[in-house]
């Protein structure tokens, strides 16, 4: 397996760690109805698409999900190169009827399933370079094999083409609960991105949201931004990023807690004696050393959990 599965050849890295993210928002993404198909797709190509398909399945699959990836560029399919396995048979030859050697092809899906080096991840090839791959997207077998796959397995993800060259990821988008396009840092047109989103609406598709890929990174630091909806999660390494939300976190409780005891006790403290006021403060400051102690305690507990997950 190539090494740019960062999430199988190096799983606590800040890129996995990205990966995982990237693995809880989609979820979020698709709550009502659960999430078992996902398309990936990008508005040209060299954005990474194939690259966050291939991380994100490893990503489900490290989580216990049984997962199916789906080679769904016909053109120019790259997860058979990625994962080292044979390029045929695949999914052209399963919709075509017509295996590599010019015969007749088994007419069931599941026959190309290939395993994968990773526990629980199986890969179904692009196949042979089809002369029609959009008429075979469309057809009633390639709806029937995403419904079979999906009875078999805890998701399907489906690696599509770019969506602005050719209309076959957005024929897909009808098949599957939610689709994720793929944009690349200070590249992306975002008129491009724009007709994709309104060409994935316009047949019924659902879009869970846009990740910018090709962010710049230095030794020092991962960066990287998911947009989805109307917010904007922007991560530097991921570990610091927890230790900086906390702390802040922290601080605002105190400031907060602080106000009410100010504006509580304003007109009592001006009534008291001296010694009284010193003893008032002196209970003020344990308080807040014990609210604080018992907010680290909770937010470490969630670091252990995530962690652990």
């Amino acid at each position: 397996m190539k090494k740019e599965i960062v999430t199988y050849r190096d799983p606590k890295s800040p890129i996995s760690e990205i990966f995982r993210t990237l693995r809880t928002n989609v979820q979020f993404a698709n709550t009502k109805r659960g999430l078992h198909s996902l398309l990936i797709t990008s508005t040209s190509p060299s954005e990474g698409k194939s690259w966050v398909s291939s991380n994100l399945a490893v990503a489900f699959a490290q989580a216990g999900k049984k997962v199916i990836l789906v080679d769904c560029d016909m053109r120019k399919g790259r997860q058979f190169s990625i994962f080292e396995v044979p390029p045929t048979p695949g999914l052209s030859n399963f919709l075509s009827g017509i295996n590599s050697d010019g015969d007749d092809s088994n007419p069931n899906i599941l026959s190309y399933i290939k395993e994968t080096d990773v526990e629980n991840l199986y890969l179904i090839t692009a196949g042979n370079i089809p002369p029609n791959p959009s008429e075979l997207l469309v057809s009633e077998q390639m709806a029937d094999a995403v419904e079979q796959l999906k009875q078999v397995c805890d998701l399907v993800i489906f690696d599509g083409t770019p969506s602005s060259l050719v209309t076959d990821a957005v024929i897909i988008s009808r098949y599957v609960d939610t689709t994720l396009i793929v944009s690349a840092y200070k590249t992306t047109k975002m008129d491009d991105l724009e007709k994709v989103k309104r060409d994935i609406e316009n047949v019924g598709g659902k879009i869970a949201g846009v990740v910018i890929n090709k962010v710049p990174v230095s030794q020092k630091q991962y960066y990287a931004t998911y947009y989805y909806g109307n917010s904007t999660l922007k991560a530097k390494n991921p570990k610091s990023k927890k230790q900086d939300e906390i702390q802040d976190e922290i601080q605002g409780k105190i400031k907060r807690e602080k106000l009410k005891e100010k504006s509580s006790n304003a007109i009592r403290q001006n009534k008291v004696q001296p010694a009284q006021r010193t003893q008032s403060k002196a209970e003020e400051s344990e308080y807040m050393l014990k609210q604080m102690s018992k907010y680290i305690d909770e937010e470490k507990e969630k670091l252990k959990k995530g962690d652990n997950e």
